[in-house]
């Protein structure tokens, strides 16, 4: 019979690449790790890891099976934090995943206060700009920036977002500054390569809200890059035009080193947004933290430039 410690301890395993990190985070002895692993792998009848002087590696079924044994471990540790909570406490795990920029500039920050005010959470935060699959990542949420495409994620807003076409004095002094749509597709463009080429979108009313009928611009493609500091720094260096959330180009404009253009049209809103899977009764330290971030934020977000 499988044993959930056994199933704890090849997560544990899994994720700290060595059996003997994995008995050091969950204080336990090499021996008694190494047991609980032989356990399992008799209980399944197969074999889940490889094990060699230098590394250790998963099976094809260890590979297979990981992601069922990280829910089972993230649900047994979900129900007793709920029990927990049941009696006003908030405790227990939480992982969320959330962008890099967005997360080290504005989320860090933000979160620091709570996990103080709330010491029993336990959170695991996994800063990643790739559109991670909340449910199989074994994610109580993430935290995203733009438009919400997976169906199956019960979105929370958590503050607007708003993006600003901007450039390097030297580029516009260099090339110009474009003044419309057409004019800005002959420009050069530092795009963000998660995003895909339809990122640049233009509502034709010009409010800045979502349009399905809204104009997209590809312009020529200095340059693709997938972290937004680094699409900021580029523009700053004068590769290009770039199209930045003011959370991340905020202090560069402040600073002079990056200017706005207007072409007559606003870029498409987005909003930053914590989501987590449908189905799945959110925890109250969840919905504690999402206030927290939304109060914490404002709306208007504090990053916002008055000007723009």
């Amino acid at each position: 019979m499988m044993k959930l410690e056994g199933i704890a301890v090849f997560v544990a395993i899994s994720e700290a690449g060595s059996i003997s990190e994995a008995a050091r985070r969950l204080r336990q002895s090499k021996s008694v790790v190494s047991e609980r692993l032989a356990e399992l792998e008799r209980a399944l009848g197969a074999k889940l890891v490889h094990r060699t002087t230098r590394r250790l590696t998963l099976t094809e079924d260890g590979a297979a099976f990981l992601n069922r044994a990280r829910r089972i471990v993230g649900d047994v540790e979900r129900a007793a934090a709920d029990m927990a909570e049941r009696r006003g406490a908030m405790v227990g795990p939480l992982r969320i995943s959330a962008p890099v920029t967005f997360g080290r500039m504005h989320l860090g920050p933000a979160l620091y206060p709570f996990l103080a005010a709330h010491p029993q959470i336990e959170l695991t935060l996994d800063l990643d700009d790739r559109r991670v699959d909340a449910s199989s990542g074994g994610f109580d949420a993430v935290i995203r920036h733009g438009p919400i495409l997976d169906s199956r994620l019960m979105a929370w807003k958590l503050a607007p977002s708003s993006r600003v076409l901007c450039a390097s004095p030297a580029y516009i002094a260099e090339h110009g500054a474009p003044g419309s749509i057409d004019e800005l597709s002959g420009h050069k463009g530092i795009f963000y390569t998660n995003r895909g080429v339809s990122d640049w979108r233009f509502p034709r009313g010009s409010a800045g809200g979502v349009d399905a009928d809204a104009i997209v611009v590809h312009g020529r493609l200095g340059l693709g890059l997938n972290n937004g500091d680094m699409i900021r720094d580029a523009a700053i260096a004068g590769l290009g035009i770039a199209l930045l959330p003011m959370f991340i180009a905020g202090p560069a404009m402040k600073s002079g080193a990056l200017l706005p253009i207007d072409i007559g049209m606003r870029p498409e809103g987005e909003f930053i947004y914590l989501a987590h899977p449908e189905g799945r009764n959110p925890s109250a330290k969840l919905r504690a933290m999402a206030d927290h971030l939304s109060a914490t934020f404002g709306n208007p977000p504090y990053w916002d430039h008055p000007t723009v």
